[in-house]
């Protein structure tokens, strides 16, 4: 009968849970929110605009010749 040999591969865990990459994308997350605030929310959280737009347009018409 043939012998066989047999080879066991153990691969050993660090306990490295990729804490890091959560934290990075949570900071990441929360960078976003920021950003986004800033070009898009202001006047959100107050309930009134402090910018106030007044126009007054006059538009001539061409004349026809």
């Amino acid at each position: 009968m043939a012998h066989r040999e047999s080879e066991k591969v153990v691969v050993a865990e660090t306990g490295r849970g990729g804490g890091g990459t959560a934290i990075a994308i949570v900071i990441g997350i929360l960078l976003l929110i920021v950003l986004l605030y800033f070009l898009f929310g202001r006047g959100l959280l107050s309930g009134t605009s402090t910018e106030k737009i007044d126009a007054d347009v006059k538009i001539d018409a061409p004349s026809s010749k």
